[in-house]
């Protein structure tokens, strides 16, 4: 995918490589304030079970007059907060921009091209989750998401990113090929763009789909670009185009 365009209907409208737009609908405060609020608890839940079990082991030494190990007492509280902060940028690299609030909720996160984003991209937006919580409850950022056009808190505007509802189908299709692209050597845009190309196949011009093919095989594999332009063919481009998702499709 190369560029995006906003519509007035609420809508992220993106250019595929094959000229047609796809359409993704924007997250609104309500689903996105759903999903974090399935994460929250998540986060609360996990953090206050593991707290109460180590709380009893303590326990057993403060009875008995003793002073509990170092360790024990770093085990009992740096798991809950290491897993408190790390949550949503973990699960969310981990999940092709979706936790598991966001997956219930719908939803996940996406480049302003449409894209699942990348490292930097997620980190960024959740250090930035300091600035959206101020001053307290998230305010900043849900004030942010409300008016901002694209509903968009500050962390979304610093990592170049936006949520949007996710049908289940297109879900697990970009979750695939975020794995396609990985046991390729694949960037997951790059991915995308293959499996775009692929499902558009048989609704384009021959000519048409051939130099799109092209193009894209020489982008991927630029070293084998001379050798591939005078083998390549309406009738073998469609399988050179499958054997980069190594038959994950």
């Amino acid at each position: 995918m190369d560029t995006s365009a906003d519509s007035d209907d609420g809508h992220l409208r993106v250019d595929s490589v094959t000229g047609v737009p796809l359409e993704l609908a924007i997250a609104g405060p309500g689903g996105r304030s759903y999903a974090f609020i399935i994460d929250f608890h998540i986060r609360v839940l996990f953090a206050v079970g593991w707290a109460f079990g180590f709380s009893l082991w303590l326990r057993v030494y403060t009875d008995a007059g003793e002073e509990p190990p170092l360790a024990l007492v770093l085990a009992a509280f740096l798991p809950p907060l290491a897993v408190y902060l790390l949550y949503h940028p973990v699960l969310e690299l981990v999940m092709a921009g979706r936790t598991p609030g966001k997956r219930m909720a719908g939803i996940r996160i996406v480049t302003l091209d449409g894209m699942v984003p990348g490292a930097g991209a997620i980190v960024l937006r959740n250090l930035f989750r300091f600035v959206d919580g101020l001053p307290v409850l998230y305010i900043a950022g849900l004030v942010t998401t409300i008016l901002s056009r694209r509903n968009q808190r500050i962390g979304d505007f610093a990592a170049g990113t936006l949520l949007i509802y996710d049908a289940p189908d297109q879900a697990e299709g970009i979750a695939g090929l975020a794995r396609a692209g990985a046991n390729r050597g694949l960037t997951t845009g790059a991915a995308e763009l293959v499996e775009d190309l692929i499902e558009r196949w048989s609704t384009l011009d021959p000519e048409y789909r051939l130099e799109l093919a092209r193009r894209l095989l020489a982008r991927l594999d630029p070293d084998g670009a001379a050798a591939r332009e005078t083998m390549l063919n309406d009738a073998n481009a469609l399988a050179a185009l499958q054997s980069t998702l190594g038959g994950i499709r």
